[in-house]
């Protein structure tokens, strides 16, 4: 097989990185080379809103020695993602257009799900050991410049995340505002995080023992694993090494600490906020053990592209990663499980009926299972509004692995469950493209048919068979229960369905005796 050259590319808040993988042979992933080069974007960008000139002309240059280098290895493939430093600017269309004129590099900008499910991808390239420890209650604690996500596994399962804005730029920028002196630091970091993960204990903790936290972030990891050494039994910290880390970042003077640390004298405020969110965080979650795998964004990049092109296979399902989040979300807002597996049953065995009629694939079809697990939240709110509200929870409420746009068609979807369908037009409030329009309306269509088999919402059909025949979809369904209701509604989003793919839904019954 032939040897495939990829470049990852990380505009970053503090510094820019390029790193060089090299694929060769199924499941053969290695990193070849890796520049990095500092440049504080985020301390412009959460100050001002806006990048300086002079920093753009930086990023630029540096963007351009990453072409040549891209060049010399000849790569048959790059990406180059911006995170929040590039997210969070006034401008960020104008910048990436900049970028793209000057340096022939086209930057995308990660939603902060996106940037966290490449980083959680990152972590998961790692293999066995991942796999391992996730297995046991376990956080990832994602350090980011401009907050940071606290992701929690249980058996293997993704059981929540949630985004806070402590990044340490950000808190840097607190502190140089607030002219803290360095005797304050701690205490003041300590404050400002307390006052937003106490929240989140109550929320999410609650009495859950977490006995493993595994690390992400570009400070204090890459020092540690340069002096303990990158073996596998290396990047395993218990609370008393980690003490022993935290007590050298406390009592020493910055310029001892980057003489003994071999950093620049610059980065050391950097990386004791990093130590002292993940002491704080640690202490409150009862950590026992902390996982340093050593991993960045780029690593997660290159993870996902190899797996585009087939040249990797996990292990892990991040697809049904996506799914747990969306069933946490439904449970927070009281959903019904039961109801909610009935009609990710339904939707998906009509989707998967129609392949040669709708011309959607995979993704589109997680998106759907996303709804129809997501679809009556806004109950919660109100029972009048509910397409309305659950909009909103919908958009308001992170979905790791998803993109804002992505988001938007699954809260779309949701919405024209309950309420009247909006099409596309300068009358409509939907930020959509056209091609995520039509698979609004597709979804829209397929939910609302499987809605309408369960109307009264005490799971009457105890099979449901789909055939696509000619210009109509026949849906067999088994139940000696009275289908008046459920007829009565298929009859109605019947029109809608016939409409978007123009064939005729039929239900018909088969009375069980």
């Amino acid at each position: 097989m032939a040897i495939k050259t990829f470049a990852a590319i990380d505009v970053g808040s503090y510094e820019l990185t390029l790193k060089i993988f090299e694929f060769s042979g199924k499941d053969n992933m290695r990193e070849i080379d890796c520049v990095t080069k500092r440049l504080d974007l985020g301390s412009d960008t959460f100050a001002m809103g806006k990048i300086s000139n002079e920093k753009m002309d930086e990023l630029c240059r540096t963007l351009k020695d990453f072409s040549d280098i891209m060049r010399s290895y000849r790569v048959v493939g790059y990406k180059a993602y911006g995170t929040s430093a590039i997210r969070e600017t006034q401008n960020t269309t104008i910048v990436q257009d900049q970028i793209a004129q000057r340096t022939g590099i086209r930057v995308e900008t990660l939603s902060n799900s996106e940037q966290r499910f490449l980083d959680y991808k990152s972590v998961a390239s790692k293999g066995d050991s991942f796999r391992k420890i996730i297995e046991e209650k376990t956080a990832i604690l994602d350090i980011g410049g401009g907050s940071i996500q606290l992701s929690l596994f249980d058996k293997d399962t993704l059981v929540s995340t949630q985004n806070l804005r402590l990044g340490v730029l950000r808190l840097q920028d607190y502190l140089n505002r607030f002219s803290v002196k360095s005797s304050q630091t701690e205490e003041l970091i300590n404050e400002m995080a307390m006052a937003r993960l106490d929240t989140y204990k109550k929320l999410y903790l609650k009495d859950k023992e977490i006995r493993n936290l595994i690390v992400v972030d570009d400070y204090l990891t890459p020092w540690a694993l340069r002096k303990r050494g990158k073996a596998e039994r290396r990047t395993f910290l218990d609370r008393e090494e980690f003490d022993r880390i935290y007590d050298v970042l406390r009592s020493r003077n910055p310029a001892e600490i980057a003489s003994y640390m071999d950093i620049s004298e610059e980065r050391v405020p950097l990386l004791f906020i990093c130590a002292v969110l993940i002491k704080y965080i640690g202490e409150m979650m009862g950590i026992e053990q902390i996982w340093l795998p050593g991993v960045t964004l780029c690593d997660g990049i290159a993870y996902e592209y190899a797996e585009k092109i087939k040249m990797l296979k996990g292990e892990h399902d991040f697809e049904e990663d996506i799914i747990a989040c969306a069933v946490n979300i439904s449970k927070r807002y009281m959903g019904s499980r039961k109801r909610s597996e009935v009609l990710e049953q339904f939707t998906t065995t009509i989707f998967d009926s129609m392949k040669r009629v709708h011309g959607l694939g995979k993704r589109e079809r997680l998106y759907l299972r996303l709804a129809a697990i997501l679809h009556d939240c806004g109950k919660y709110i109100s029972l009048v509004n509910i397409g309305e509200t659950s909009y909103q929870i919908v958009m308001a409420t992170e979905i790791i692995g998803l993109s804002h746009q992505e988001r938007e068609i699954v809260a779309n979807v949701v919405r024209f469950n309950h309420s009247k369908f909006v099409y596309d037009g300068p009358e409509t409030d939907m930020d959509l493209s056209r091609e995520s329009f039509l698979i609004v309306a597709k979804l829209t269509a397929i939910l609302r048919l499987a809605n309408s088999l369960d109307r009264s919402h005490k799971q009457k059909l105890k099979n449901l068979k789909v055939v696509l025949k000619e210009n109509q979809l026949i849906l067999a369904v088994d139940t000696q229960e009275d289908m008046t209701l459920e007829k009565g509604f298929f009859e109605a989003n019947g029109d809608f369905f016939k409409e978007v793919f123009s064939v005729e839904p039929v239900l018909k019954q088969k009375k069980i005796f």
